[in-house]
């Protein structure tokens, strides 16, 4: 396998990969039902779960560059550890939120900003440094592809355990996965990067016009990535009536669709112009997107979702890959551009949900995803 890279790959890269294998492996158990067991103890209200997620990433939002200075002091390897720790216990509020949606709802949502905070910035920051140029848009690519592998795996499994016996099983296993991910982040190589811009100076950096490609480009996959992280779950879950085997074995039969594809768009993406498979990718991505506002059957959502998970991959790989090298090319300010690249992802968020809630309200679940279909084509700004 490791001939498909023009270099050997750094021990950091396949620290990083090792480490999110595990937490993408815990996710596959609990990211496509998680929005729908919130949705279930919140009264069945989706503008409640949209709330909560809103509440998320606002936080998150607004403590960035505070926090940005504070992980000056615990160093970056040790932030990484720490997002473990947030995370398991952030997931184990969540599955108490069936006991007193308002206390661990609350709790949860202080437990994953600063899940975020201590892991997004370490890890974008370390993965634009151990990666190689030219080998950028394959070691993306296996990522994904590996990401893509277990999601064929893990949502069958865990449609299952939730159907025939419960969802408590599924996050018992779910915080064991993630929890195992500090062992590869264990063997993490050092990285000397200072966060030196205060609070004033990142916002105006923000607002600057020579930012706007990578600030602009990144709300806009933010606020898609919402939608399909939150709301397109809830959405199926919805249109099967309940049915978690089934919404776990069509997610596994989308994903399956993509995998061998993902590995050969990696190889395409360090060989071609990647602004014009980022270009074609997108549009195709966003057609697919309102393809899913008149989705009405199970067959409908395998074959919208098939074709979306392919469209995918030609926008996300090259998107990411851009995205490192932008932030690789930074040199020392690699940390101060990911903090910038991170509050743009949130705004993002931010933007989407509260569009989200107004539509819901008044129009309908579906129609959320032609909104992601219009943030979709303003990722090619980047």
């Amino acid at each position: 396998m490791w001939h498909y890279f023009n270099s050997k790959l750094s021990s950091g890269f396949v620290a990083l990969f090792s480490g999110r294998m595990m937490q993408f492996a815990g996710a596959g158990m609990l990211g496509l039902f998680l929005p729908v067991y919130l949705y279930m103890h919140m009264g069945y209200k989706i503008s409640y779960v949209l709330l909560w997620y809103l509440a998320g990433y606002l936080g998150y939002l607004i403590i960035l560059p505070i926090g940005a200075r504070f992980l000056n002091k615990i160093g970056l390897r040790r932030s990484l550890r720490i997002s473990i720790i947030f995370d398991a216990l952030y997931l184990s509020s969540v599955f108490l939120v069936a006991k007193d949606p308002v206390i661990f709802g609350v709790l949860a949502v202080i437990l994953i900003v600063l899940a975020r905070m201590t892991f997004w910035l370490p890890f974008h920051v370390d993965f634009a440094k151990f990666t190689d140029r030219g080998d950028r848009g394959k070691e993306v690519s296996i990522i994904w592809a590996m990401k893509s592998f277990l999601g064929i795996l893990m949502p069958i499994a865990a449609g299952f355990l939730i159907e025939y016996f419960s969802f408590t099983i599924v996050f018992i296993i779910g915080i064991t996965l993630y929890l195992a991910a500090i062992i590869p982040f264990m063997s993490l190589p050092r990285t000397k990067e200072k966060f030196v811009w205060g609070y004033a100076e990142t916002i105006k950096n923000f607002f600057k016009k020579k930012n706007r490609p990578l600030v602009l480009a990144n709300i806009a996959n933010g606020a898609e990535n919402t939608v399909a992280l939150v709301i397109w779950p809830i959405f199926i879950w919805q249109l099967l009536k309940g049915n978690f085997v089934a919404m776990g074995l069509l997610s596994s039969l989308i994903v399956f669709v993509g995998v061998i594809l993902q590995l050969v768009a990696g190889k395409y993406t360090d060989i071609f112009n990647k602004r014009k498979l980022l270009h074609w990718g997108s549009i195709f991505y966003a057609l697919g997107w309102l393809a899913k506002v008149f989705v009405l059957t199970g067959f409908h959502i395998f074959l919208v979702g098939a074709y979306h998970q392919f469209a995918r991959i030609f926008k996300d790989t090259p998107f990411d890959a851009l995205n490192y090298e932008y932030l690789a090319d930074k040199g020392h300010y690699v940390d101060e551009y990911t903090v910038l690249k991170e509050i743009a992802v949130q705004v993002g968020k931010v933007l989407i949900l509260i569009f989200a809630i107004i539509i819901v309200l008044n129009f309908g679940l579906n129609w959320t995803f032609a909104l992601a279909a219009l943030a979709t084509l303003f990722v090619n700004l980047l």
